[in-house]
């Protein structure tokens, strides 16, 4: 964000010279005039006002002239805050840290991604074997000046000599698929355009992937994405030649994904309407005449090959399994009776997922919210646990059926990031790379603690706070969570956290229904006409945070991005009194428009849709955009967005932050910062990310009348 200084036009700051822990002064905000427009609509004989609609229209010049407005007066904003230039300071020393992926082998070769600290995309790197010099394969930072495009690793062909990446621009998540020969190290002339959502899965000279239409006349950025269908690419050939596998030209709102079983055998492709099920079918490549046949039907449950054993499927299903459990099928009587179960359902923790490596089935389990992994031989056979150095989050577990040794990344709140390599035969784990942190873990606290939700269920809840914390309901606290599309809220290293806690903060993230920490039941319950369940127990975590005096409403904050951005709006729209900061990021704020944006017609089977009248009336009822009431005190917000976000587009947050601020009552700030060239998150450059987080700190902490140490 372009900082813009004009704190004469913008600005009145009331001083108040009583002390460090006396409120801190109050600056006063002149907000940019946004107009209003007469927009009703008619939902089943309701009428709803949307009097910004006008900032739906991401291509209009006044949308871009009130973009630039609301950003000066965010900055100016912060330039009032004594302390931010020392958060940026010490941000940059916490986030100045040596990242490095999990390994990737093929072949002779490790590939793997580092990031030496503060450059803005990490770059990847290929060496011969485990000890090798490593040399600079991919550099994205050469690619752009400002580090807005960056690239993530796909997969390799079988032969090993080719990998393929998605390279992406400016957040969008639109991308392009390229492909690096590793014997030369160059890249091939190869291009594949209006690529979202898709992997590249490879079969021969070539792989299958998932693209949609070119988009026409100027809206990548905000229209609907409609026709998403699996191709073929054979290496050496135009995009243009590609031939269309798979798709359903009389079912345009429907995704397709595919992927290939490691001997190259079988062809799964998954069908889904939205984000939660999907249809699963498959092709034998051994016969070209052959042709797809369904293997599960319906869009209730979540079914997928993880790989075969000769003529049957391993497959990873919640069917009879809310907890999840790995299954054998004969593909060729693919009846219910004639399944196998290689690993059952466990009653208390959660199959999150299962990899192949090394001839054995590895299982990342979940047990309350935190990682196990067993691995069985490829009959379900001879369990053995792999030690863990605590309670955490293990991820980017890699290796090959050949191989020997696997590798992952292991980390929690106070742990930071570490590579573990695994040895299958002894069944050692040691340490593969770990990095050196300016922060002292034993100075802090990590915990788990249970309450209750609004209902009586019993919810847990990470805390992570400096030893010897008084409870005397002084401290901020930074309420996060998400609690929404089976996703799990986990202990992981941030930085931004770690800024928090060493000054006074308390951290708090509760594992609310919505996600996925307990199985496909937990996710349910916080899904469609239950969705108000997942606000409930968010804000029962605030009010047992406040009862336990860890902090209380003058000092409590509440965050959240994407479905949890819609989280913070609906909570601080149902209970203003009970926080004093809100920071929703990237939202779904109009629950009744999402589904006409982007991707946004894939959640409907998470939310609903307005266009049916039993689920516009629960929608009508939490959205936060329509529940905001003039002349409410509402804590102080800061909303943020991307210009370039075409998954929560940035209209959500717009109409949002327009209409907070024309119904704030009281001199508590609205404001909406609106990064340029940035989306939904994923790729954000490290400069970018620095000031983003800075910002959001030093708004939480002025806000929360924190202590600052520095």
């Amino acid at each position: 964000m372009t900082r813009i200084f004009c704190v004469l036009l913008n600005f009145v700051v009331i001083f108040n010279l009583t002390g460090q822990n006396k409120p801190n002064p109050v600056i006063k905000v002149k907000y940019p005039k946004t107009k209003t427009v007469n927009q009703v609509d008619d939902y089943f004989g309701t009428k709803v006002s949307d009097p910004y609609r006008w900032l739906e229209d991401d291509k209009a010049p006044e949308v871009a002239q009130w973009v630039d407005e609301e950003n000066a007066v965010t900055a100016s904003y912060f330039s009032n805050i004594p302390f931010r230039s020392k958060i940026v300071s010490r941000y940059q020393e916490l986030f100045n840290y040596v990242k490095l992926s999990t390994p990737i082998k093929i072949g002779k070769y490790f590939i793997f991604s580092k990031n030496e600290g503060l450059q803005n995309q990490p770059v990847v790197y290929i060496q011969e074997g485990e000890k090798g010099e490593p040399q600079v394969l991919l550099d994205p930072n050469t690619m752009s000046k400002e580090g807005t495009e960056y690239i993530t690793l796909m997969e390799h062909s079988k032969n090993k000599r080719y990998l393929a990446f998605t390279k992406f621009a400016a957040g969008s998540d639109w991308s392009e698929i390229r492909v690096i020969d590793l014997e030369t190290k160059q890249q091939l002339p190869d291009v594949i355009k209006w690529v979202k959502f898709s992997n590249a899965s490879w079969q021969g000279n070539g792989f299958y992937y998932s693209r949609f239409p070119e988009p026409k006349g100027g809206g990548e950025l905000s229209d609907a994405n409609k026709y998403h269908s699996i191709y073929y690419h054979k290496l050496g050939t135009l995009q243009s030649e590609d031939k269309k596998i798979f798709g359903n030209d009389d079912a345009p709102l429907m995704t397709h994904f595919c992927s290939v079983t490691e001997d190259e055998r079988y062809l799964a492709v998954y069908a889904a309407t939205g984000t939660d099920g999907f249809e699963t079918y498959f092709k034998d490549l051994r016969d070209p005449n052959s042709k797809f046949e369904k293997l599960f039907s319906g869009f209730d449950n979540k079914s997928t090959i993880v790989d075969n054993n000769d003529d049957f499927f391993l497959v990873h299903t919640n069917i009879d399994a809310p907890n999840y459990k790995l299954i054998q099928i004969d593909p060729k009587f693919p009846d219910k009776k004639g399944w196998a179960t290689i690993i059952p359902q466990s009653k208390t923790d959660v199959l999150e997922s299962v990899t192949t490596g090394g001839g054995k089935l590895f299982a990342q389990y979940l047990k309350n919210s935190t990682n196990k992994i067993i691995f069985y031989d490829r009959q379900g056979y001879s369990p053995t646990e792999i030690k863990l150095p605590e309670l955490g989050t293990v991820s980017g577990m890699s290796g090959g059926k050949d191989d020997e040794d696997i590798y992952y990344t292991f980390s929690s709140f106070l742990y930071p990031p570490t590579i573990f390599k695994f040895n299958i035969p002894s069944g050692k784990a040691e340490p593969y790379f770990q990095t050196e942190f300016k922060f002292n873990p034993k100075d802090y606290v990590s915990k788990q603690v249970f309450y209750q939700g609004k209902d009586g269920k019993k919810i847990s809840m990470f805390l992570v706070h400096k030893k010897g914390l008084k409870s005397d309901g002084q401290n901020p606290c930074y309420l996060y969570g998400y609690g929404g599309f089976n996703i799990s809220m986990v202990p992981q290293y941030s930085p931004s956290r770690l800024l928090l806690i060493e000054n006074g903060a308390v951290f708090a993230m509760p594992n609310i229904r919505g996600g996925g920490e307990y199985g496909e039941d937990w996710h349910k319950a916080g899904m469609m006409d239950k969705k108000q369940t997942v606000f409930n127990d968010f804000i029962a975590a605030a009010e047992y945070l406040i009862n336990r005096k860890y902090t209380s409403a003058e000092k409590l904050g509440i965050a959240g991005g994407s479905n949890g951005g819609l989280l913070v709006g609906a909570c601080m729209t149902q209970r203003p009194d009970l926080f004093a900061v809100a920071l929703p990021a990237v939202g779904v704020m109009d629950m009744l428009r999402f589904h006409k944006f982007t991707i946004g017609w894939a959640w409907v089977p998470e939310y609903g849709s307005s266009e049916k009248p039993e689920q516009f009336a629960y929608l009508y009822k939490y959205s936060p955009y329509h529940n905001l009431k003039k002349g409410t005190a509402y804590p102080a917000t800061l909303v943020t967005t991307g210009d370039h976000d075409d998954r929560v587009v940035p209209a959500h947050s717009f109409k949002f932050a327009a209409q907070l601020q024309a119904f704030q009552k009281g001199n508590k700030p609205v404001l909406i910062r609106i990064e340029k060239s940035a989306g939904h998150g994923a790729g954000k450059p490290t400069t970018k990310i620095i000031e983003e987080q800075a910002d959001i700190l030093s708004f939480f902490l002025y806000n929360t009348n924190a202590v600052i140490k520095y």
